[in-house]
C-alpha cells in the first residue's frame, strides 16, 4: 500500500453561499491528491503523457461527505493506493479538516490508456517499479 499526502487551503472563490467549500472542487482536490501521489513517485502524468504516451481518464468517481468544510480551512488530502495497478488504478482518497476530522472519502478509478492506439493498457512498468517495494506477497 503507498500513500502521500498534501495541504490544501480552502479559498474563498470555491465556497458556496454557505461558506462550505462547494462540493463540485472535492473532485479537484481529489486531483491534486492523484497528481502530487504520482509525483511523490518520482513522476509525473505530463512525463506519463509526453514521454510514454499514456494517459489516465477517470472511468469512476465515488465519494462521500461526511462534514463540510469551510473558506480558509487547512485540508489535508490523503492519497492511496491499495493494491498494485493492472490495466485500471483506484486511487483511495481521505480529505481531513484541521481538527484531523474526516470531511470527504472516496475512491476514484482510472486506466491506463495508450493515446496513439486509443486502447486500455497495462500500466507502465516503470509506474509498477516505483510503487512495487510498497506492496509486499505474504507467502
Amino acid at each position: 500500500m503507498y500513500s502521500h499526502e498534501v495541504e490544501i487551503r480552502v479559498r474563498y472563490g470555491e465556497t458556496d453561499q454557505m461558506g462550505y467549500l462547494y462540493y463540485g472542487h472535492y473532485a479537484q482536490y481529489y486531483e491534486v491528491g492523484r497528481v502530487e501521489t504520482i509525483r511523490s513517485l518520482g513522476l509525473t502524468y505530463k512525463e506519463l503523457e509526453e514521454k510514454h504516451g499514456i494517459w489516465l481518464p477517470v472511468v469512476s468517481l465515488d465519494m462521500r461527505f461526511v462534514r463540510p468544510a469551510y473558506y480558509d480551512d487547512l485540508l489535508t488530502v490523503r492519497t492511496t493506493v491499495r493494491e498494485l495497478p493492472a490495466e485500471y488504478v483506484t486511487f483511495h482518497v481521505e480529505i481531513f479538516n484541521e481538527r484531523k476530522k474526516l470531511v470527504n472519502a472516496g475512491r476514484v478509478r482510472l486506466c491506463f490508456f495508450n493515446a496513439q492506439t486509443k486502447k486500455v493498457v497495462p500500466a507502465p512498468a516503470h509506474l509498477l517499479e516505483k510503487l512495487s517495494p510498497y506492496f509486499t506477497v505474504n507467502g
